[in-house]
């Protein structure tokens, strides 16, 4: 089943922690999302909006549930779920997948045959699903790219976020989360990790 837009609409935190276990679908590629990060908008110093409405951060001032897709190193797209009400400027990071259906194709798009390699980090599951800034404020809730239930109930972990050693205080925050199911695909960060 289609995740709806009442389950998009809540803090970031909430949804970080719950899509763990969940299945992101772009056409004939999927794979069981392992790792995310909350970005906490205006509260949070490692957020793109944390110092507001800006052209590229409009799509995280409306409602959840849509994509939020931005470059970076001019050429890595990474993946975001805008999360909470509107002007809320929320959004939880896609950093990790379990490949699941078209995993042949994923290899072709990343020129990669190692498994661990396919979706281990934010810009690697991007390319695999074929995620670009042509998908910047997709409806999640529509046909395009979507995120579904799975059927897992996983145990969860929570760290410290990855790269954000600029945002003072906000990059010791505890808002990355991890399926606990030892998987190689999670992206390596080194930070100590805690079960919730």
């Amino acid at each position: 089943m289609k995740l709806q837009r009442e389950f998009y609409n809540r803090s970031a935190l909430i949804v970080a922690q719950e899509l763990i276990g969940k299945k992101l679908v772009h056409g004939d590629t999927a794979g069981i999302i392992i790792e995310t990060e909350a970005y906490l908008g205006e509260l949070d110093a490692a957020a793109h909006s944390y110092k507001g409405r800006t052209a590229r951060t409009e799509i995280q001032f409306g409602a959840g549930g849509f994509a939020y897709v931005y470059q970076i190193y001019g050429k890595n797209f990474c993946f975001n779920v805008v999360a909470n009400l509107e002007n809320i400027p929320e959004a939880v990071l896609i950093r990790a997948l379990e490949p699941t259906d078209g995993v042949e194709l994923m290899k072709i798009r990343r020129n990669k045959n190692n498994l661990r390699d396919l979706c281990s980090g934010p810009g690697k599951l991007a390319q695999a699903l074929s995620i670009t800034k042509n998908l910047n404020g997709a409806d999640l809730c529509g046909g395009e790219i979507f995120i579904e239930e799975a059927g897992i109930n996983p145990r969860v972990k929570t760290t410290k976020r990855i790269g954000i050693d600029y945002a003072g205080d906000a990059a010791n925050y505890l808002w990355r989360f991890i399926f606990d199911s030892g998987s190689e695909r999670i992206s390596k960060s080194g930070v100590e990790e805690k079960v919730i």
